[in-house]
């Protein structure tokens, strides 16, 4: 699964202010709900009940929430620059800034692990995670992140 294939510009947030990992993950619901045709209170819900189970703040400043929703037909993403830092409870225990949350089918087990490990892969790399806290607009945004997907796909 390719990231242009999963992220839309208009699901893609330079911006946001949030003081808590709880206000990220509704800012996150909010926009996949308008971007998905979905229940923003569902999704924060999916994403609130995984995070129960372990954090999703993968170091670095990043973090891949995700999810399995009743009603996509294929995987979704979200991604969003956080105009501060926000405590995660990341594996490394430094605050997050980068946040790319995964959504998937209820039936779509093998592909959403597959493109979970593709994004956290992706976000591994310094130089990436760099240029994604210099970009301005979503339109760069999602020009990184497919570019490098691409060649780290070659």
């Amino acid at each position: 699964m390719l990231i242009g294939e999963i992220l839309e510009r208009a699901a893609i947030a330079p911006r946001v202010s949030a003081l808590n990992k709880r206000q990220v993950l509704a800012v996150i619901s909010e926009i996949a709900g308008r971007q998905f045709g979905l229940d923003a209170g569902v999704i924060l819900d999916a994403l609130a009940e995984r995070e129960t189970a372990s954090s999703t703040g993968v170091g670095h400043g990043v973090a891949v929430p995700h999810a399995r929703l009743d009603g996509l037909q294929r995987m979704r993403a979200v991604f969003v620059r956080l105009d501060h830092p926000v405590a995660f409870d990341s594996v490394d225990d430094l605050p997050v800034d980068l946040v790319f949350a995964l959504f998937a089918p209820p039936n779509a087990s093998t592909e959403h692990l597959r493109t979970l490990a593709r994004v956290s892969r992706l976000l591994r790399q310094a130089d990436l995670r760099e240029q994604l806290r210099q970009a301005r607009t979503p339109d760069a945004i999602h020009a990184l992140l497919v570019q490098e997907a691409r060649s780290s796909a070659a």
